[in-house]
């Protein structure tokens, strides 16, 4: 297997809906990533947030598979030690009282858009449902995630967008203080 095996697979099989570096991962180990044709990569991206450990973490792939030997998945309709235990460190590290488990970054983004809006409504009255995001931003790809993502080219194709959101630019104190009034009910602002 080479390659341009897995690209050519790739293209007959696989909807290109995001834009790819010409490189098939086979494998990897720490921040190093070999493709197919022996090239290797240091990942900087670190799987874009979601492989902070690296590839292959030796403590990681022991701990995933201890589990996957007792339960790999259930529903949120059942309860889980795993899921309370990490619901009760991460509480215990943050200071917060509750966590909000969920698949992805777009999903907390909405958890976070749905949040906002309904502690706008229940303090201030319904009219308070306003986000404002910065320019250039990416949160996510469902329509209410995209629709606060602040860049005219993911505004595209899929209309009609979700409302309610406003967008400034970066660093720019001012025109932050200026959309601010009764109607916002939160600000989006993704740090990492």
């Amino acid at each position: 297997m080479t390659n341009q095996d897995v690209f050519s697979k790739d293209s007959t099989y696989v909807s290109h809906t995001y834009n790819r570096f010409p490189a098939a991962i086979q494998s990897g180990h720490g921040a190093t990533a070999r493709d197919f044709d022996g090239n290797e990569y240091i990942d900087f991206g670190s799987g874009i947030g979601a492989n902070a450990l690296g590839f292959c973490n030796d403590e990681w792939v022991n701990a995933v598979t201890t589990q996957l030997r007792r339960v790999q998945h259930t529903s949120n309709l059942f309860y889980t030690l795993p899921n309370t235990q990490l619901a009760e460190n991460l509480c215990q590290i943050t200071g917060y009282s509750k966590v909000f488990f969920c698949n992805s970054g777009a999903e907390a983004n909405e958890g976070a858009i749905k949040l906002a809006r309904k502690y706008g409504r229940e303090k201030k009255g319904e009219r308070c449902n306003q986000i404002i995001t910065l320019q250039n931003s990416f949160h996510g790809r469902t329509i209410t995630t995209l629709s606060a993502t602040g860049q005219d080219s993911f505004h595209q194709h899929f209309s009609p967008f979700t409302e309610g959101f406003r967008y400034v630019p970066i660093n720019d104190c001012q025109q932050l203080s200026d959309a601010i009034d009764a109607s916002v009910c939160g600000i989006m602002v993704e740090l990492v």
